[in-house]
């Protein structure tokens, strides 16, 4: 799971970058101009990196690590919606694109991990 933690972790943090250096990639931009706000998913994307860094450095803390790393990938996805419901699900602003980006790539990140979890408890069971 570390270097899928790794790999979402980047995508992550490629959507905030294009979402706060080049917006009009994702869609039309408010009068307000690029916020700050845009670069929320890269630190998300950071702290998934960093649980994946650790994980290959240090195996023995893999099962903490990781859940840690699911529980960030839920907030992720949690938080994402806020540019949804900001923008009223108006699909053509950057926000809202950006927003969705981040729910679904946070929400199959989880899915991995839970798919993950469920086969290391399998594996366990198995080998008692």
């Amino acid at each position: 799971m570390a270097p899928i933690s790794i790999l979402f972790g980047l995508l992550l943090t490629g959507v905030g970058l294009i979402g706060y250096l080049a917006p009009t990639t994702f869609g039309e931009v408010g009068e307000k101009g690029t916020s700050p706000t845009a670069l929320i998913p890269v630190g998300f994307g950071a702290v998934l990196i960093l649980c994946g860094l650790i994980v290959l450095a240090k195996p023995g803390l893999r099962k903490h690590v990781m859940h840690l790393a699911a529980m960030v990938g839920l907030l992720g996805a949690i938080g994402g919606v806020m540019p949804l419901v900001r923008n009223q699900f108006d699909f053509t602003k950057s926000g809202t694109v950006a927003g969705a980006l981040m729910i679904v790539l946070s929400a199959a990140f989880v899915g991995l991990c839970v798919r993950s979890f469920i086969a290391a408890r399998k594996a366990r069971k198995a080998a008692l």
